[in-house]
C-alpha cells in the first residue's frame, strides 16, 4: 500500500468533514470544498482523524488511496489555513494592479492585460511589482498563478517577465562573434 495512503489526516478544531454519497465535503474558516470519492478507496472517520484504505484488490486501488489521501489533506489544510502563491514582475515599466476580482497587468504589450479571478480566489498587489494569489483550493490557486505567469513568462536573456517569487531564472549568454 502507498506510504502516503497509510498516514491518517488529523482534522483540526473548527473543520467539519462530511462523507456522504461518494462525496467528501470539508468546511472551515476559509470556505468549503467538495471532492468526489473514488469507489476503490474506503474512507473512515476515527475520532479526530480520517483514514484511507483500498476497497477491494484492484491493482489501482493502492495508488488511488495515496492520491485521495493527498487531495483530502490539501482540502483540510486549505479550509483551515489557505494557500497562496507569490509572483513578481521583473522589467522596466512592468506593473500589476488588483481591482476587486480582476488583475490588470502592464507587461510590455501595447495594451493592458486583464485576468479575472474565479470565485474563492483573492488577488492582492502589495507593491506594483508583486502579486499574491490566495485561496482555499490548492489546485485552483496554482492554476491561476500559472495562467498569470503565462501572460509574460520570463525570457532567457534579460530575465524580464512574470515569475514565481521563489523561481530562479538561468540567463543565457548572448551570441559572440
Amino acid at each position: 500500500m502507498s506510504r502516503v495512503g497509510k498516514m491518517p489526516i488529523a482534522v483540526p478544531q473548527g473543520v467539519e468533514v462530511a462523507i456522504t454519497d461518494g462525496l467528501i465535503t470539508v468546511k472551515g474558516a476559509q470556505g468549503a470544498l467538495t471532492q468526489a470519492l473514488n469507489p476503490r478507496v474506503a474512507v473512515t472517520r476515527d475520532g479526530g482523524a480520517l483514514k484511507f484504505a483500498p476497497a477491494g484488490d484492484h491493482p489501482d486501488a493502492d495508488a488511488l488511496t495515496g492520491t485521495m489521501r493527498a487531495l483530502v489533506a490539501n482540502m483540510v489544510a486549505g479550509v483551515s489555513k489557505g494557500f497562496e502563491r507569490k509572483l513578481s514582475l521583473v522589467g522596466v515599466g512592468y506593473r500589476a494592479q488588483a481591482q476587486g476580482q480582476k488583475l490588470n497587468l502592464q507587461v510590455g504589450y501595447s495594451h493592458p492585460v486583464a485576468v479575472d479571478m474565479p470565485a474563492g480566489v483573492k488577488v492582492e498587489c502589495p507593491t506594483p511589482t508583486e502579486i499574491v494569489i490566495k485561496g482555499a483550493d490548492r489546485q485552483v490557486v496554482g492554476q491561476i498563478a500559472a495562467e498569470v505567469r503565462a501572460v509574460r513568462p520570463p525570457e532567457p536573456y534579460k530575465g524580464k517577465g512574470i515569475r514565481y517569487a521563489d523561481e530562479r531564472v538561468v540567463l543565457k549568454e548572448t551570441k559572440k562573434k
